[in-house]
């Protein structure tokens, strides 16, 4: 378990620049729309020119998704030189890939039943990866790879050769073991990929024809898996490929946004996977009203101090997607209150989708606005308008829930209790507001918290959490220590120590590692 959180936090660097990228392709899309600027979006004007040119940049990044996995991925798996590390998987990742394109050239539909000849997209299971011509095993393969590749730096980085070998030593020596195995990774992957792309389609189909029930499935496994750290693995294939659509829904939608804001086609018509796309509504919707619900359920005393823990929860929630800093309010206090809020918000995603509303809405509000609601207005305002309809619906929903199972079942949800915990500590100030600590004097006191630096066996993270394995957990503290410095919760399992920070984290996770 703890090597898979690892693994899933170290998917997250290249996750982290997708938003921007996304938020500057609507704005691009919007401004190029005469649908929306008139005669200025004319493909003739300087204007469009210009926003056409930030469009392709900011495409880039989904254009290069496979490299980037390839490349970060050992930042996050490596325990030295982890520069080097992706620099050595860089190496390995494009080395894989030529050796696919001379296989394929060479013995294509002969011995692996590939016609290489065909053009790159489509149905032929073909791609390019860093101008090579090889097989789409889209983010699939980049983190295969770049997990061998950080397992080869991890076994063979520091390795001592003889003095006639020392110039084959350190990175070299990464890239040639690396070299060598890929010569039968290639060789399985033309062997076997080729069915496995068969059986994803297959995969498709199936995903496609469950319909409603394959939306809540989905949307429901995704929030549920959440505490675990694990659903970086359910979203990932889905969102950037392969398994609803080859390229996954957020590059498939980002791609084709100018042609589906131009259609009059209904967009379940033109993007019948967005339904598994759904999923982030629960945080622009849902988080307000669980945040007003612990409000009006606190006892009057403590709701000014409950307000400002709520408010700095709920911002990251509605306007980027990130649930966690809420969700940990309460997931250990009540377990069958998270379970309801993940029912909840596969009941949004599956209500969104049979009344039509389909789009890349896995992030927050500001993706709601910049590549759903304005660019699609023009031609498709029932689904827009019926998407803020029932998502207030759903809002009062979600508030009349809370605030009867907090209620009916006296959940010690925040404020409810006689008085907040730590509230005469010295660093409740701290605790109150994410303002009110530097990340050094967080770190410092997440590391005391957690047994002091001789405690700790490693540490990464991912995008909200600072992840931790200690030599002995009897040693870290109860988590009212974490919340002294600002931390919204702490997941233990043995060794294994989340503490629970936010965007943030990588700045407290940098200072953490000085102190080590």
């Amino acid at each position: 378990m703890e090597k898979l959180q690892r693994f899933g936090g170290a998917m997250m660097p290249p996750v982290m620049l997708m938003p921007f990228a996304g938020i500057m392709i609507g704005l691009a899309t919007i401004f190029m729309s005469q649908d929306i600027m008139g005669p200025l979006a004319s493909d003739t004007t300087l204007w469009y020119k210009i926003w056409s040119m930030l469009y392709d940049g900011g495409y880039a990044i989904f254009n290069q998704l496979p490299l980037l996995f390839a490349i970060s991925l050992p930042l996050g798996l490596t325990n030295k030189a982890s520069g080097k590390a992706a620099m050595e998987s860089f190496v390995i990742f494009i080395t894989f890939n030529y050796f696919i394109q001379s296989l394929l050239t060479s013995f294509g539909v002969d011995v692996f039943g590939v016609d290489f000849t065909q053009e790159v997209g489509g149905t032929s299971g073909l791609t390019m990866v860093a101008n090579i011509k090889t097989l789409d095993t889209s983010v699939i393969g980049a983190i295969a790879i770049g997990a061998i590749s950080a397992w080869i730096h991890n076994h063979f980085y520091e390795k001592q050769l003889p003095d006639f070998l020392k110039a084959f030593q350190s990175s070299a020596l990464v890239v040639i073991i690396g070299f060598v195995l890929m010569i039968p990774a290639a060789l399985l992957t033309c062997l076997i990929w080729p069915k496995v792309q068969l059986g994803i389609l297959s995969l498709q189909d199936f995903l496609a024809s469950a319909g409603s029930l394959g939306v809540f499935l989905y949307t429901f496994l995704e929030r549920i898996t959440i505490p675990t750290g694990l659903h970086h693995f359910l979203w990932v294939p889905f969102d950037l490929g392969p398994a609803a659509i080859a390229d996954g829904n957020w590059t498939h939608w980002l791609a084709h946004i100018n042609e589906y804001a131009a259609s009059t086609e209904p967009l379940k018509t033109l993007f019948p996977t967005g339904g598994f796309a759904l999923y982030g509504n629960c945080a622009v919707w849902g988080a307000p009203a669980i945040a007003f619900a612990f409000y009006k359920t606190a006892r009057p005393e403590n709701r000014k101090k409950v307000a400002a823990m709520l408010i700095s929860a709920v911002i990251p929630a509605v306007l980027c997607g990130i649930t966690e800093p809420l969700e940990f309010m309460f997931l250990f206090i009540s377990p069958a209150l998270f379970a309801v809020s993940a029912l909840l918000a596969a009941a949004l995603s599956t209500t969104l989708y049979i009344f039509g509303v389909v789009g890349y809405q896995g992030a927050g509000l500001i993706d709601y606005i910049t590549i759903n609601w304005v660019p699609m207005f023009p031609n498709h305002p029932t689904e827009v308008i019926t998407h803020i309809v029932i998502g207030l619906i759903f809002m009062v929903i979600y508030f009349v829930v809370f605030y009867a199972f907090i209620k009916h079942f006296n959940v010690p949800t925040p404020g409810r209790e006689v008085e907040l915990p730590g509230a005469d500590a010295p660093s409740a100030s701290i605790a109150a507001s994410s303002a009110g600590s530097n990340y050094a004097e967080q770190a410092a006191g997440f590391l005391e918290a957690l047994g002091g630096a001789a405690n700790i066996e490693s540490v990464t993270n991912c995008m909200t959490r600072l992840r931790v394995k200690v030599h002995d957990e009897a040693k870290v503290e109860g988590d009212d220590a974490f919340r002294a410095f600002n931390a919204r919760g702490v997941v233990r399992n043995g060794q294994a120590i989340q503490v629970i920070i936010g965007f943030d984290v990588e700045n407290v996770k940098q200072e953490f590692e000085k102190l080590l």
